[in-house]
């Protein structure tokens, strides 16, 4: 299926390693020109010579801190200079440290808050005046399977990716008649260091080996293993794709059917 994206212009927030990278090499590999954001100058520049070796899309890379007050600005700046806009814009951040109720103090709230919502309001929102004058455009943002059914000892994400699906739903709702779509996906256990942390955590919690946690985990998962990043990324290019101009206002699942709710 041709998802009818080729020329079209992504950026794609954390994306130096793991879904974020994952959804950038996908919209790439669909003809988008994709710039990717990060960190960690090292690993972006590493990507976009990986991804413009494949010679489809193309990929150009800034350094942007979620935390730094010049954030929005300096993305948005960047993505007007090397491509003229953004079309899509997939918002995507990392997640907090692992932790109980209890544990969750003002300060960590307050930093994981501007990290992982307030900044994606505010791009999103910096970026909507173009895509509504082109009558054409993407927002799809990363969150959680905890946003439908709580994960345990992730206190602080099962608090905070919730208010981007209240978000996301309400945005969808003021936008559509802009030819623009606003989607929310949700991971399971897809293959990532950060999946690497959780199940560290976990083992060390537990007094598990990761290899018992890993297959305690995976014997719930019903396709029966962890997912790939490729899976993942298939998944978030097709909700940014023109074929699917009648999905939004939706949270889509990417979990082996992990997650029990309807």
């Amino acid at each position: 299926m041709d998802f009818g994206i080729e020329g079209k212009r992504a950026l794609v927030l954390a994306s130096s390693r793991g879904l974020g990278q994952g959804i950038a090499v996908a919209l790439a590999r669909e003809g988008a020109n994709v710039m990717l954001c990060g960190r960690s100058s090292e690993a972006l520049e590493a990507n976009c010579r990986a991804i413009n070796a494949e010679g489809k899309g193309t990929a150009e890379w800034i350094r942007a801190d979620l935390l730094e007050d010049d954030f929005v600005e300096t993305v948005r700046t960047a993505a007007q200079r090397k491509f003229g806009g953004v079309d899509i814009l997939v918002n995507n951040t990392g997640g907090p440290t692992p932790g109980t109720t209890e544990e969750m103090t003002a300060e960590r709230l307050e930093t994981y808050f501007f990290s992982m919502v307030l900044r994606v309001i505010t791009l999103t929102n910096a970026l909507l005046p173009d895509m509504k004058a082109q009558g054409w455009g993407r927002i799809l943002t990363v969150a959680s399977s905890g946003v439908i059914e709580p994960i345990g000892n992730l206190a602080l994400s099962n608090t905070l990716r919730p208010a981007l699906a209240g978000w996301s739903k309400t945005l969808s709702t003021e936008i559509a008649r802009f030819g623009i779509t606003s989607n929310l996906l949700l991971p399971g256990s897809i293959l990532t260091g950060r999946l690497d942390e959780l199940d560290g955590a976990a083992a060390k919690r537990t007094g598990k080996s990761m290899d018992e946690v890993r297959s305690g985990k995976e014997a719930a998962i019903p396709v029966g293993r962890y997912g790939k990043v490729e899976e993942f990324g298939a998944t978030a290019a097709f909700l940014c794709s023109q074929q699917a101009s009648y999905i939004t206002g939706s949270i889509v699942r990417c979990d082996g059917g992990a997650a029990r709710s309807v």
